[in-house]
């Protein structure tokens, strides 16, 4: 990115790997307006950066995030409607639109805090590897407020109803196995293995066919709000468009190499990446 980041920090180490820092320690990442807008063109930028296979967002310091600046989010633009607003959709935009959709694999990796607002990113990513001892928090109800922005949809959608109604109306702190027992993260590790199993997972997800892998989560994500007939259409259009826009061929690739060089098993692993049809296998 040209301009210079204060509260985002990138680390690449020409591994595939984008890990993103949300960079206010001294505030516990608390999220504030310029956070949200350095996150934004942040994750914009990765995109489409042609290094990055696999993005990790993260918070510097230790914790994850306490959820959003209260005195910057919210008090500082209490007499300024248009600023709020910009904040607001700006917010969302990355925590949710941008990241539900992001072409690319996502991963949070979470240790120390993990409150309120940030569940929006925590539930938009793809996978969640976390430090058994991190502090989930859904303590709006305790300071009189409902879950801000989205909190409440994407909770609800994410873990059984019980366990929704549990954590939000008691406001009750709950740590990294409690997350992956509701069904809020995937992987709960001791914090001194916290980014070792983070790159593990990311290496995993780089030997999958990009193509594939981005119409597969993209797939299982909006066919949950579809009736049968709609997800018949929807899957079959998706394989449509694997076999019209993929570079790897993967389909006709895994086959080859499956059928034809007994090269891999499926159940196993990924075909080879980057490995041309040969003039027998297109046959």
């Amino acid at each position: 990115m040209s301009e210079a980041l204060k509260y985002v920090k990138v680390e690449k180490n020409n591994d595939g790997i984008a890990w993103v820092y949300m960079n206010r320690p001294e505030k516990r990442n608390a999220m504030s307006p310029a956070l949200h807008e350095e996150m934004d063109a942040t994750l914009a930028h990765l995109e489409t950066d042609p290094d990055t296979k696999v993005v990790v967002i993260t918070g510097a310091g230790g914790n994850f995030s306490a959820g959003q600046d209260l005195k910057e989010f919210f008090r500082a633009n209490e007499g300024n409607p248009a600023a709020r607003k910009r904040a607001q959709q700006t917010a969302n935009r990355w925590r949710w639109e941008r990241l539900y959709n992001y072409d690319k694999p996502t991963i949070a990796m979470i240790q120390g805090y993990c409150v309120g607002g940030a569940f929006m990113q925590l539930l938009a990513v793809d996978f969640v590897v976390t430090a058994e001892d991190a502090t989930y928090s859904l303590s709006e109800v305790n300071w009189g407020i409902l879950p801000g922005a989205l909190v409440a949809k994407v909770v609800a959608d994410s873990v059984l109803p019980r366990h929704a109604l549990y954590y939000a109306c008691l406001g009750e702190p709950f740590d990294g196995n409690e997350a992956v027992r509701v069904g809020m993260a995937n992987i709960a590790v001791p914090k001194d293995k916290l980014v070792a199993e983070t790159e593990k997972l990311a290496q995993k997800l780089m030997l999958k066919s990009p193509a594939v892998l981005r119409a597969t989560k993209q797939a299982v994500r909006h066919v949950r709000n579809m009736d049968f007939g709609q997800a018949y259409d929807y899957l079959a259009a998706k394989g449509a468009e694997i076999k019209a826009n993929d570079p790897e061929q993967s389909y006709k690739t895994g086959l080859s190499q499956f059928i034809d060089n007994k090269s891999y098993k499926p159940v196993y692993g990924a075909f080879k990446l980057g490995t041309l049809l040969t003039d027998q296998s297109k046959k």
